[in-house]
């Protein structure tokens, strides 16, 4: 076990999204600034970022780094600490 601190949504996870990430997704009924609604679609957004689907190139955001899918998945992991 490593002594790394504990990966939390406020702190970690919240700022990986934009705020054009928020409003694209809320029509979809994924709200990306609650942790209780990212946590129940966590797989699908794992998946969407990791595979480069989203953000869109259209969207001209940024795309998920390694590191940054890396960390999503750690607080997967770890238990969705809030």
């Amino acid at each position: 076990m490593t002594n790394e601190p504990a990966i939390s949504f406020a702190k970690d996870i919240r700022p990986m999204f934009t705020d054009m990430d928020v409003a694209h997704m809320k029509p979809a009924g994924i709200d990306l600034s609650s942790k209780e609604s990212v946590q129940a679609h966590a797989e699908a957004i794992y998946a969407s970022v990791s595979g480069g689907i989203m953000p869109p190139p259209s969207s001209g955001e940024a795309r998920w780094t390694p590191e940054m899918c890396e960390r999503f998945k750690r607080w997967q992991a770890n238990g969705f600490l809030p």
